[in-house]
């Protein structure tokens, strides 16, 4: 039976689908920095807070999330707004069918609508796939942190791959994404969902 894709915003209620995916990286890797694995209603309630004002989108396999991703803001000084820390996760059986590779595109494209200028993927390091995906999507490392986080009984380092995706000039205001022109959101994520399908984003 072939699968079928769908990319989505997330809600509230993907909570626990969603955290199902997450854990394991909280547990049992240290991808994530977190240590300890939230409450639903913790996860939900980001989720919630992150779609005020940036893109938080779901991949969907025969209508179970399959993998998810957002944007947030990475410093909370004004003059940062042109600029957002993008995080990903996917399902262990979801990894190397495209699925990250459109959700992060459509997250970049939504982003680029609201008018940011400079994205960032932080990347515990050494993590190949992540690594793979940044820099096939544009991404290029632009400095380490050496040992900046301890989990899992050792000491990690930590990439930052840096994306521009606006012009170098006076930058327009910041449209934050529950403002964001809803037909224009589900043409992009339809857009993403076709091609996911397709097969054309391995």
């Amino acid at each position: 039976m072939e699968e079928h894709f769908t990319i989505r915003e997330a809600a509230e209620s993907d909570a626990a689908a969603l955290l199902d995916i997450y854990a394991p990286y909280i547990r049992d890797t240290a991808i994530t920095f977190e240590y300890d694995v939230p409450t639903a209603e913790e996860f939900a309630a980001r989720i919630a807070d992150i779609l005020k004002t940036h893109p938080y989108l779901v991949c969907e396999r025969d209508g179970k999330p399959a993998g998810y991703a957002y944007a947030h803001r990475i410093r909370e000084r004004a003059a940062y707004d042109w600029a957002a820390e993008l995080s990903i996760y996917l399902a262990p059986e979801a990894q190397g069918q495209g699925v990250g590779t459109a959700l992060y595109r459509c997250l970049v494209d939504l982003l680029a609508m609201q008018n940011l200028r400079i994205l960032y993927g932080c990347v515990t390091l050494p993590n190949g796939k992540s690594q793979k995906l940044h820099e096939k999507l544009g991404f290029l490392l632009v400095g380490v942190w050496h040992g900046s986080g301890w989990k899992r009984n050792g000491w990690h380092d930590v990439g930052w791959f840096e994306k521009r995706i606006g012009a170098c000039c006076m930058p327009q205001p910041v449209v934050p994404f529950e403002k964001l022109d809803r037909k224009k959101i589900q043409a992009c994520l339809h857009r993403y969902t076709e091609k996911l399908n397709d097969g054309g984003l391995n």
